[in-house]
């Protein structure tokens, strides 16, 4: 069964000469360049399809001295931009284009999405009540919704930072902590909670990151 909806897939992996063209549209590459990516990424994921699993294989392979896996869950999201739990050559072309060759503002946008763990726009400190969130009094406020206010917390950094110290392994001098994790957090969040309500929007983020 595996093999058969691979190979349903594959149409629309290869890429006929519209899918090149839009990717061409969609990115900074040549078309050479996405050939020569595309080649590489059938090379490595023969059916056109990566899934987590493979993904988190393929990268922990550049981090041999620590674990890699929780951060490639979150990298693996990352890329996943249309949420169905496999990337095609479309979604790894997109996201390299923003990664090398996207504008400040796209490069900073991509990353303050890797650390939205909760996906939904709208988090708590907890990471549970998806409309709300906590102001500084223990009282409950209305969070804005849309594209350029989505929220940070403390929680989806510290889940993040764990997962980066965790794939360094033993490669750190001086050795680390377990807090340090911890105090990484607060050190973001000292510089870039500009209203200090506990949470930090994109337009922080992106005022802090230009200054």
């Amino acid at each position: 069964a595996d093999s058969g909806d691979a190979d349903v897939e594959l149409p629309s992996v290869r890429h006929q000469p519209e899918g090149l063209e839009q990717l061409l549209a969609r990115t900074k590459f040549t078309k050479t360049e996405l050939q020569s990516l595309y080649r590489g990424f059938k090379n490595e994921c023969p059916s056109g399809l990566v899934d987590e699993e493979t993904f988190t294989l393929i990268y922990g392979r550049f981090f041999p001295q620590g674990d890699a896996s929780s951060y490639a869950h979150f990298l693996f999201d990352a890329f996943d931009a249309d949420r169905n739990g496999a990337l095609c050559f479309q979604d790894f072309a997109v996201g390299l284009s923003v990664l090398l060759r996207g504008t400040e503002q796209q490069k900073l946008r991509w990353a303050f999405d890797l650390y939205d763990v909760n996906k939904d726009g709208c988090v708590t400190k907890e990471g549970t009540l998806g409309g709300h969130w906590e102001g500084e009094a223990g009282g409950v406020g209305t969070a804005r919704r849309g594209p350029a206010s989505v929220l940070c917390s403390p929680q989806d950094m510290l889940e993040i930072m764990k997962a980066i110290y965790a794939m360094m392994g033993r490669c750190t001098e001086p050795a680390l902590g377990a807090s340090a994790p911890a105090q990484h957090v607060e050190l973001f969040f000292q510089k870039m909670d500009r209203n200090r309500d506990g949470v930090v929007t994109f337009e922080e983020f992106l005022a802090t990151c230009q200054e």
